[in-house]
């Protein structure tokens, strides 16, 4: 799917900028004065820890809206997540899609892709981002939700 293959590149290329960051941050460290300190002193425990956290919350933050999959049957249409939760929805007819933005084909993904808000009767709205034109047979939204 376009949405993953995005997300994932999206992810890759976080944190490899938060790599070339915390790199930068240790090589200063390093040649400074007074960088031949312990670690715990100089703040590089600080850099490391601050690095782990915003690589791992923006890889989750990023890779979360993409679903693994998405089945539709004739009574039901389930979205299986990123992280293996999936979630049964009603059929595509009773949905409502709504496009926030879409991304056009490039080095992030080979296909077209859609950020959209996907929400129904008792169905809570949702953003996926997915293949373009993959919720064609949505409902098209009400004019106020």
């Amino acid at each position: 799917m376009g949405g993953s293959q995005r997300a994932i590149r999206l992810t890759l290329l976080y944190v490899a900028a938060l790599a070339v960051l915390y790199a930068s941050f240790v090589l200063y460290d390093r040649t400074a004065p007074g960088g031949s300190s312990s670690a715990a002193g100089n703040g590089v425990l600080l850099f490391t820890f601050l690095f782990v956290a915003f690589a791992v919350g923006g890889a989750i933050y990023t890779l979360t809206p993409s679903p693994r999959g998405v089945e539709v049957a004739p009574d039901r249409t389930t979205i299986v997540g990123r992280w293996g939760f999936r979630r049964t929805l009603p059929r595509l007819e009773l949905l409502s899609v709504s496009v926030v933005r879409r991304y056009p084909t490039g080095w992030l993904a080979s296909t077209p892709v859609e950020l959209i808000v996907l929400w129904g009767e008792d169905v809570p709205g949702r953003s996926y981002l997915v293949d373009a034109q993959l919720f064609e047979g949505a409902a098209a939204p009400p004019l106020r939700r």
